[in-house]
């Protein structure tokens, strides 16, 4: 009997250890958000995660780099803008992958995917859209990554009654953005831009061209000591080193859509 009963008190001891475990959770985990998904003006569906705070919230677009997808690209960079007070929308663009974890689930469901970068335009201008018809009336802030900076400030200039601020890591005006090259539009962009590179990429001919043209419209821009491609810049793993400085610059130009 009384063996018995020592059974029964380390099953229950057992099964207790189980439960509590299964309530952890990842940082942004399924339980944390809701996943969304919309279609652009091409009949394309488009997949992301909303993590919403309020409707009266300001509210950041995030948009991934080439080879990438959000859920992988911004795991560690979604949890602090949460705590600074944001609503944060996140999708998956037709151009990506796997890059960083996770997948793209945009992507995993074209079967044959011939869209170049530019393309991915129309998915962002469709992310606005789903923003504005959900009725979130705070301030918008978009943030893109490397091809997607370029296309936040071609979004930026066309919506300028919508759109309240631009983060653009690292924005690409390569070959293969032929067709939305940001240059020409950093000469008549009105909304407030932060443009923000590596010092590695600061010694290229053609950023160097680029800093300067931001610079001589105004733009602010900022260079990193310590940094990396795109957005990856804030993420301490993947500079390896200390990446405070880059986020108190980020937080800085943030501050001014807090309500």
């Amino acid at each position: 009997m009384k063996n018995i009963y020592l059974c029964i008190c380390l099953l229950f001891f057992i099964t207790s250890c189980k439960q509590n475990t299964s309530k952890k959770k990842n940082t942004i985990g399924k339980s944390e958000t809701t996943e969304i998904s919309f279609y652009t003006k091409d009949s394309l569906k488009i997949y992301g995660d909303l993590f919403e705070i309020s409707k009266t919230a300001p509210t950041i677009l995030l948009f991934h780099q080439g080879g990438a997808n959000s859920r992988g690209e911004y795991q560690n960079i979604i949890p602090i803008l949460k705590e600074e007070g944001f609503n944060v929308l996140t999708i998956d663009q037709r151009r990506g992958g796997q890059r960083f974890g996770s997948y793209n689930r945009t992507v995993a469901e074209i079967p044959k995917n011939t869209y170049d970068y530019c393309d991915a335009y129309l998915d962002l201008e469709a992310a606005l859209e789903f923003v504005k018809t959900s009725h979130f009336t705070g301030k918008k802030i978009v943030w893109g990554s490397s091809y997607s900076a370029t296309l936040c400030i071609k979004l930026a200039s066309k919506n300028t009654d919508a759109i309240d601020g631009v983060l653009a890591f690292s924005p690409a005006s390569g070959e293969p953005m032929e067709g939305c090259r940001p240059e020409e539009i950093l000469k008549t962009l009105k909304t407030p831009l932060l443009l923000l590179r590596p010092s590695i990429e600061a010694e290229i001919e053609s950023v160097k061209t680029q800093l300067a043209l931001a610079k001589e419209y105004n733009h602010e821009t900022y260079v990193t000591k310590n940094g990396v491609h795109g957005s990856s810049m804030l993420v301490e793993d993947r500079v390896g080193s200390s990446i405070d400085e880059n986020w108190e610059v980020v937080k800085t130009f943030l501050n001014k859509y807090k309500q």
